[in-house]
């Protein structure tokens, strides 16, 4: 049997498309990537995180000679978010990247492990977290559940299946 899995977003043609909201939490991911330490490959990200008690937080990318070591601007959002504001819930998160090499014309993307990061996110809160994606300029995409970027996610039920 042949099954297929289909991902819906929106796709705005840029941050003037967006409500206001998240038009602002898209500049404030923008000035993150100022945070960014990006020494090796050039590519800065930068995030911010809008709280269920209206707080934003923000974070960068942060490279290591060891590149496992690294840390992504997704998760580094996400960790000062659940460390000032334990009682709080992320609902929107926005996502930029950057390089001075070439122009960043499509989304930016979180890696498989901030995916995995941020589904665990929404099955801990037991809400969904939007995404706001743009690179320096092109479309913006929104997706209403982080969990939309990674079908077939290990989680908690895989565990208790095993």
């Amino acid at each position: 049997m042949r099954q297929t899995h289909h991902i819906i977003f929106a796709e705005y043609e840029g941050p003037e498309a967006l409500s206001p909201n998240d038009r602002q939490l898209l500049m404030e991911a923008r000035q993150a990537l100022g945070k960014a330490h990006a020494p090796y490959s050039g590519f800065r990200v930068g995030a911010a995180a809008l709280l269920s008690n209206g707080a934003i937080v923000s974070g960068a990318n942060f490279e290591n000679a060891a590149y496992p070591m690294c840390l992504c601007a997704e998760r580094s959002t996400l960790a000062a978010a659940v460390s000032q504001y334990p009682e709080a819930r992320v609902t929107t998160l926005a996502v930029t990247a950057a390089t001075e090499r070439m122009a960043v014309n499509s989304p930016a993307m979180p890696c498989g492990a901030c995916r995995q990061v941020l589904f665990e996110f929404e099955q801990k809160y037991g809400h969904s977290i939007r995404l706001v994606l743009q690179g320096q300029s092109g479309p913006v995409w929104v997706f209403e559940r982080a969990s939309d970027l990674l079908p077939f996610a290990f989680g908690p039920e895989t565990l208790q299946r095993i």
